[in-house]
Protein backbone atom coordinates (compact mmCIF):
# COMPACT_ATOMS: atom_id res chain seq x y z
CA UNK A 1 0.00 0.00 0.00
CA UNK A 2 1.21 3.40 -1.36
CA UNK A 3 1.22 6.19 1.54
CA UNK A 4 -1.32 8.37 1.15
CA UNK A 5 -1.56 11.22 4.03
CA UNK A 6 -5.36 11.51 3.42
CA UNK A 7 -6.17 8.09 4.85
CA UNK A 8 -3.92 9.13 8.00
CA UNK A 9 -5.72 12.42 8.35
CA UNK A 10 -9.56 10.80 7.89
CA UNK A 11 -8.15 7.90 10.47
CA UNK A 12 -6.89 10.53 12.89
CA UNK A 13 -10.61 12.89 12.79
CA UNK A 14 -12.57 9.34 13.12
CA UNK A 15 -10.23 8.99 16.32
CA UNK A 16 -11.52 12.85 16.93
CA UNK A 17 -14.58 12.12 16.38
CA UNK A 18 -15.22 9.02 18.70
CA UNK A 19 -13.07 10.93 21.90
CA UNK A 20 -15.68 13.65 21.66
CA UNK A 21 -18.82 11.24 21.16
CA UNK A 22 -17.12 9.57 24.42
CA UNK A 23 -16.45 12.95 26.23
CA UNK A 24 -19.94 14.11 25.73
CA UNK A 25 -21.72 11.07 26.10
CA UNK A 26 -19.80 11.26 29.95
CA UNK A 27 -21.17 14.76 30.11
CA UNK A 28 -24.44 13.52 29.76
CA UNK A 29 -24.36 11.12 32.33
CA UNK A 30 -23.06 13.29 34.78
CA UNK A 31 -25.36 15.78 34.42
CA UNK A 32 -28.40 13.06 34.98
CA UNK A 33 -25.98 11.61 38.16
CA UNK A 34 -25.28 8.49 36.24
CA UNK A 35 -22.06 7.03 34.68
CA UNK A 36 -21.86 5.54 31.08
CA UNK A 37 -22.97 1.96 31.50
CA UNK A 38 -26.28 3.73 32.38
CA UNK A 39 -26.85 5.63 29.62
CA UNK A 40 -30.48 3.82 27.71
CA UNK A 41 -28.29 3.95 24.45
CA UNK A 42 -25.53 2.46 25.61
CA UNK A 43 -26.89 0.00 27.32
CA UNK A 44 -29.06 -1.21 24.60
CA UNK A 45 -26.25 -1.71 22.09
CA UNK A 46 -24.06 -3.34 24.00
CA UNK A 47 -23.86 -6.30 22.10
CA UNK A 48 -21.45 -8.11 24.66
CA UNK A 49 -23.36 -8.17 27.51
CA UNK A 50 -23.59 -11.29 29.73
CA UNK A 51 -27.14 -12.19 31.14
CA UNK A 52 -25.27 -11.84 34.89
CA UNK A 53 -23.84 -7.74 33.55
CA UNK A 54 -27.64 -7.07 32.92
CA UNK A 55 -28.40 -8.39 35.90
CA UNK A 56 -26.31 -6.40 38.03
CA UNK A 57 -27.28 -3.05 36.02
CA UNK A 58 -31.02 -3.51 36.33
CA UNK A 59 -30.33 -4.14 40.08
CA UNK A 60 -28.39 -0.84 40.24
CA UNK A 61 -30.99 0.79 38.36
CA UNK A 62 -33.58 -0.42 40.99
CA UNK A 63 -31.42 0.50 43.79
CA UNK A 64 -31.38 3.98 42.40
CA UNK A 65 -35.40 3.84 42.29
CA UNK A 66 -35.39 4.31 38.44
CA UNK A 67 -36.77 0.73 37.65
CA UNK A 68 -39.26 -1.47 39.57
CA UNK A 69 -39.25 -5.32 38.48
CA UNK A 70 -42.47 -7.47 39.23
CA UNK A 71 -43.02 -11.14 38.24
CA UNK A 72 -44.06 -11.57 35.19
CA UNK A 73 -47.58 -13.12 34.92
CA UNK A 74 -47.85 -16.30 33.16
CA UNK A 75 -43.79 -17.45 34.09
CA UNK A 76 -42.69 -17.02 37.92
CA UNK A 77 -39.21 -17.66 36.29
CA UNK A 78 -39.15 -14.03 34.57
CA UNK A 79 -38.96 -10.49 35.85
CA UNK A 80 -41.06 -7.33 34.24
CA UNK A 81 -38.78 -4.13 34.53
CA UNK A 82 -41.24 -0.99 34.37
CA UNK A 83 -39.35 2.64 34.82
CA UNK A 84 -40.31 4.57 38.26
CA UNK A 85 -41.81 8.21 37.73
CA UNK A 86 -38.26 9.26 38.92
CA UNK A 87 -36.75 7.05 35.75
CA UNK A 88 -39.31 8.52 33.55
CA UNK A 89 -38.42 11.99 34.82
CA UNK A 90 -34.40 11.11 34.06
CA UNK A 91 -35.15 9.67 30.65
CA UNK A 92 -36.83 13.18 30.12
CA UNK A 93 -34.01 14.83 31.24
CA UNK A 94 -31.62 13.09 29.00
CA UNK A 95 -33.94 13.39 26.08
CA UNK A 96 -34.08 16.95 26.04
CA UNK A 97 -30.01 17.53 26.69
CA UNK A 98 -29.92 14.65 23.55
CA UNK A 99 -32.24 17.11 21.89
CA UNK A 100 -30.46 20.34 22.16
CA UNK A 101 -26.79 18.60 21.68
CA UNK A 102 -27.63 17.24 18.40
CA UNK A 103 -29.77 20.95 17.08
CA UNK A 104 -25.94 22.51 18.84
CA UNK A 105 -24.08 20.36 16.57
CA UNK A 106 -25.97 19.27 13.27
CA UNK A 107 -28.36 22.29 12.67
CA UNK A 108 -25.33 23.91 11.06
CA UNK A 109 -24.92 21.23 8.05
CA UNK A 110 -27.15 21.70 5.29
CA UNK A 111 -29.08 18.56 3.90
CA UNK A 112 -26.69 17.80 0.87
CA UNK A 113 -23.91 17.76 3.43
CA UNK A 114 -25.27 15.26 5.89
CA UNK A 115 -26.63 13.10 2.95
CA UNK A 116 -22.59 12.69 1.85
CA UNK A 117 -21.93 12.13 5.58
CA UNK A 118 -24.06 9.13 5.66
CA UNK A 119 -23.28 7.55 2.28
CA UNK A 120 -19.89 7.98 3.36
CA UNK A 121 -20.03 6.44 6.54
CA UNK A 122 -22.53 3.81 5.77
CA UNK A 123 -19.49 3.26 3.18
CA UNK A 124 -17.04 2.61 5.92
CA UNK A 125 -18.80 0.67 8.43
CA UNK A 126 -19.55 -1.69 5.70
CA UNK A 127 -15.71 -1.80 4.85
CA UNK A 128 -15.05 -2.13 8.72
CA UNK A 129 -17.44 -5.16 8.97
CA UNK A 130 -16.05 -7.17 6.14
CA UNK A 131 -12.39 -6.50 7.42
CA UNK A 132 -13.50 -7.54 10.81
CA UNK A 133 -15.58 -10.54 9.60
CA UNK A 134 -12.18 -11.80 6.92
CA UNK A 135 -10.01 -11.20 10.20
CA UNK A 136 -11.88 -13.47 12.16
CA UNK A 137 -12.11 -16.45 10.01
CA UNK A 138 -9.27 -16.34 9.14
Amino acid sequence: MQDRPEIRQAIAALQRLCELFALRRQQLAAGAGLDESFMPSMFARRRDCTPAAISRGLRSLQGRGWVTAEIAAGDARQRRYRLTAEGRRLLERLRRGRERAIAAVWDGFDAAALRGFVAFAGELADHLEAYAKQRKSG
